[in-house]
């Protein structure tokens, strides 16, 4: 951190506009800044250059980030050990510097612990027993043919002329006993080093169209993976398909009776948006850092482009975005952990206002960078990147959107 953002760090401190954080936290909180700014930044940087393929090789940074990681403490049996917000506000410390250190690298160890979090929600002590703490998980949704629509889980917003969904993946009940075939597609976060998949697909057993939630184990006899996908942003975080061939297990795997699918869903949708939230606010933090530092060093006419009127307003605005949308975002994570049921309504709101705040607030930074933004010299230009997945991660805001309004509705208009 060089001086102008670090100068604004110790006027502000790293929390912001807030000052209701406790000793303790503020500790939690420097402490995971500096993993983020020593650790997770770097190799960030460095897979962002990196194939694919290279991303998931065995000297890759990417195992050194997961293997700091682990010593940090932050095991789901300390987590699940605290008052419910308790784990709110050390949440809302933790996705934002991670986010602020590497968006993908962020939803990478955040989607890792997504089994081992359903079976505590859903208190399944077959799964608690039988998932190992350090496990990396997969939170397995979305399919070729089925991407943002898949948050709609209960056809809430299913247009009355829509034909029959085509599913990938289908879950067959004989008995005792759960037979899998399909895929899930290349979007899945973790899907190429995952050991185990929170799967949510279709699900046959003669009743007519269902859906189910169940852990599966990757090891299994037909499970596969697809190649790790290339893409734009957010480069690494491991994605890639799986697929299931006669997958077999037995029904204990169940996260919950499939007729409680979508009470399920709706809990994992409204924590994976709250924690989308808070990590894009991060990462828009970082841009406007990166800014400020910028306009301090650049120099044009013979003074730093700071002390043009433009640029103070220019810049006074994404700070104004970053605090907006780290407000909603702790607020709503606040409420998500401590309110049962809590508000997908609330999580939907701050997923899009997070990374579309992002989305803004790197692209305005890039601006004032000029065409320096626009070379690998300077991290603004991956950071856009990244935000822009943001968009369409985890459900497109479009599609979030219409669920949202959706909510809105009193039933007796529907």
């Amino acid at each position: 951190m060089s001086s102008a953002s670090q100068f604004f760090a110790e006027r502000y401190s790293l929390t912001g506009l807030d000052n209701q954080f406790t000793e303790e936290e503020q500790q939690f909180q420097a402490n995971i800044h500096r993993f983020a700014e020593q650790v997770v930044r770097p190799a960030g940087q460095q897979l962002d250059r990196m194939s694919a393929e290279q991303v998931l090789a065995a000297d890759s940074p990417l195992w050194t980030v997961f293997q700091e990681y682990a010593q940090l403490g932050i095991s789901p049996e300390f987590v699940n050990s605290l008052e419910p917000l308790q784990v709110a506000r050390l949440m809302a410390i933790l996705c934002e510097e991670l986010g602020w250190g590497d968006a993908g690298l962020a939803v990478s160890l955040m989607s890792a612990g997504t089994c081992q979090r359903l079976a505590h929600n859903f208190e399944n002590e077959f799964l608690l027993e039988n998932i190992p703490e350090d496990a990396i998980s997969c939170w397995a949704i979305t399919e070729p043919d089925a991407g943002s629509d898949m948050v709609d889980f209960n056809d809430q917003i299913r247009h009355p002329a829509a034909g029959n969904r085509r599913r990938n993946c289908t879950a067959r009940i004989e008995g005792d006993e759960v037979i899998i075939n399909g895929q899930k597609s290349a979007w899945v976060s973790n899907g190429t080093i995952a050991q185990y998949a929170a799967l949510f697909c279709a699900c046959e057993r003669g009743n007519g169209p269902e859906n189910v939630a169940l852990i599966v184990p990757l090891d299994l006899p037909g499970v596969s993976r697809g190649k790790p996908l290339e893409k734009m942003g957010q480069r690494p975080l491991p994605q890639g398909e799986v697929f299931f061939d006669n997958v077999r297990l037995s029904t204990d795997w169940l996260i919950a009776p499939v007729e409680r699918y979508q009470e399920v869903a709706y809990v994992q949708l409204t924590e994976a948006n709250a924690g989308m939230s808070l990590m894009f606010t991060g990462l828009a933090r970082a841009a406007f850092e990166l800014a400020l530092d910028y306009v301090h060093e650049r120099k044009q006419g013979g003074v730093p482009i700071i002390r043009h009127q433009s640029v103070q307003s220019r810049l006074f605005h994404l700070f104004r975005k970053v605090e907006m949308s780290r407000a909603l975002a702790r607020r709503n994570v606040e409420y998500t952990f401590s309110a049962m049921p809590p508000a997908l309504i609330g999580s939907l709101a701050a997923k899009i206002t997070g990374t579309q705040t992002a989305f803004e607030v790197a692209s305005e930074a890039l601006q004032l960078f000029g065409g320096n933004g626009l070379t690998l010299e300077y991290a603004i230009e991956k950071i856009l990147r990244d935000a822009r997945a943001s968009l369409i991660e985890d459900g497109c805001n479009e599609v979030l959107a219409i669920k949202g309004g959706a909510l809105l509705q009193l039933p007796e208009s529907a």
